[in-house]
């Protein structure tokens, strides 16, 4: 019973949830210097309203209510239009929310090194870690460091917390992470014109929130179901309008090649569509994203996706080794092993993800499976030195692995190609798959790998089977002879002295299975008081009386 309680408690897997938007992108080619002179000017007056709401809106704090909102809304609707208005807002408000979770986090991991650090400082030094829990630091200095440190997340801690409860939160319209590459530009090999560029590109503000029921599902940017492409100019720059109702039309056309039917079909039915414009600084090439939301999405039971079997798939740091599991469990042909390299640019990490998922789920298409299973990994609390002190490797490792971008793209890939995706407890897959699974798939001519037999054993728990394999039986009759099974039940194992399960058809010409006198009557294997042995004892007095009386006579 100690060994069961030791381990953690297995969650059930579960299906997945399908993407609930969706989104393409198409390039405005054939742009005019005019047409690039008016997105410039009305994304730079749209950005600095949008700066100035959501600085607003921080100033609010916990105190915003509806009034507020609807104030800022008409503020903004004399210097542009009701419809801007509306996106502004609407994106301010998702920015707050953003931020505010990422506040919530960063509280918790701070939480989680302090307790952390208060923890290893409170044991001797050198002690080992048990059960899971780090031990004492190996040095003084290293103590001591760390009791510096320790103030250091203390101070922070109350600060953010200070800020959390008041409802202040850190936000920058263009990203923290441009804004820091200023004072680095070095490192980027970058000019100061080329980060202003960039800078001024992700400040703009050109999206607009669609609506349905009016003309081609968009009043602010409309594309018609032939490609055309008009804006509805804020109030300050209705000069600057081609057409009708101070809207100016664009010479550049799109086709969405991709899902450009159903966006077509959209549009035709006048069904919201929101849109965004933006603009590639480097390339200096203008796109234009089309998104809508996709309701009511059939939900495919566990058990269905369960009767062809599953693909199990095990995430790594530079690849993804899968396995393809019958309905019964048993793993079917050979490992696969789809490698990525997530070095370099976003772009390069982006494209390796796209090439590895598609040739991952033409696989499962053309193997006929209904599912692929993956682990429900979430690494957002074991990144922390804190945790796990100077493995700094195994800290890389574990950030390093994409798991929730490669989760999201899986899930929104196989939605596309009908394949559901079956999340699994992550507990132990790695060490059962090593011990039940490696050894036994590894021939001569096969060599399986530790993540392979992982792959088998998140397959196995997503189909609800155990992942330990079952003991093997001695060679011979009597265990005596050739030892007992390889896997025994430990003595405090529920059930292990109940009596065996009948099994149907004879056994023996003599007499059918569980219809004996000894079926589930265990009593003749007890070495002492049983009733077969009685029997045997009071058998052989009257023998031996018997034989006393005729050597008398």
């Amino acid at each position: 019973m100690a060994e069961l309680k030791r381990l953690r408690q297995i969650a059930r897997p579960f299906v997945v949830d399908g993407p609930s938007g969706v989104s393409i992108r198409d390039r405005l080619k054939g742009m005019t210097v005019e047409d690039e002179e008016v997105l410039r000017a009305v994304g730079a007056h749209m950005g600095r309203l949008a700066s100035w709401d959501l600085a607003r809106r921080v100033r609010d704090g916990l105190g915003h209510s509806a009034e507020t909102w609807a104030t800022r809304k008409r503020e903004l609707t004399s210097v542009s239009s009701s419809r801007w208005a509306g996106s502004i807002t609407a994106n301010t408000h998702d920015q707050w929310s953003l931020s505010r979770r990422a506040q919530q986090a960063h509280l918790q991991s701070l939480d989680a090194g302090i307790r952390a650090i208060r923890h290893r400082l409170s044991l001797p030094l050198g002690e080992k870690g048990s059960r899971g829990r780090p031990g004492g630091y190996r040095s003084r200095r290293e103590w001591f460091q760390k009791s510096r440190r320790l103030t250091v997340l203390e101070g922070r801690y109350e600060q953010v917390k200070a800020e959390h409860e008041t409802g202040r939160v850190s936000v920058v319209r263009g990203g923290k992470r441009l804004l820091h590459q200023r004072h680095h530009l070095a490192a980027t090999d970058g000019t100061p014109e080329q980060w202003r560029a960039k800078w001024e590109a992700a400040r703009w503000f050109l999206t607009a929130d669609g609506e349905s029921g009016k003309k081609c599902g968009n009043q602010t940017i409309r594309v018609s179901p032939d490609g055309e492409v008009s804006i509805k100019l804020p109030v300050p720059l209705a000069g600057l309008a081609n057409a009708n109702y101070g809207r100016y039309v664009f010479a550049a056309r799109v086709s969405f090649p991709y899902r450009g039917e159903e966006w077509r079909d959209r549009v035709t039915g006048n069904r919201a569509v929101a849109y965004r414009i933006h603009l590639a600084p480097v390339s200096g090439r203008w796109y234009l994203d089309a998104s809508w939301t996709r309701k009511d999405l059939p939900v495919v039971p566990l058990d269905t996706l369960r009767v062809g079997g599953v693909i199990g798939v095990d995430m790594n740091a530079d690849h993804l080794a899968a396995w393809l599991l019958d309905p019964h469990g048993n793993p079917v042909g050979e490992p696969r092993r789809f490698g990525y390299d997530l070095t370099g640019t976003t772009s390069h990490r982006d494209a390796q993800l796209r090439h590895v998922l598609t040739r991952l789920v033409r696989w499962a298409k053309g193997s006929g499976v209904q599912a692929v299973a993956i682990e429900d990994l979430d690494f957002t609390a074991s990144t922390t030195r804190e945790k796990h002190g100077r493995r700094k490797k195994f800290r890389q490792l574990i950030s390093v692995i994409p798991t929730a971008k490669l989760r999201a793209r899986l899930v929104s890939m196989c939605a596309e190609a009908g394949i559901g995706v079956i999340a699994v407890d992550p507990a132990y897959t790695s060490k059962w798959g090593a011990e039940h699974w490696q050894k036994s798939m590894t021939s001569g001519k096969r060599q399986t790998s530790r993540h392979a037999a992982a792959a088998v054993a998140i397959g196995r728990r997503a189909l609800g089977h155990r992942i330990r394999r079952r003991a093997a039986p001695p060679r011979d009759d009597q265990s005596d002879r050739r030892g007992h099974r390889t896997a025994q039940a430990r003595p405090g194992t529920p059930g292990r002295e109940e009596h065996r399960p009948h099994i149907p058809g004879p056994r023996t010409r003599s007499d059918g299975a569980g219809r004996g006198r000894n079926a589930v009557d265990q009593d003749t294997q007890h070495r002492s008081g049983c009733p077969a042995e009685q029997e045997f004892h009071s058998l052989l007095s009257s023998q031996e009386r018997s034989r006393r009386l005729r050597f008398d006579s």
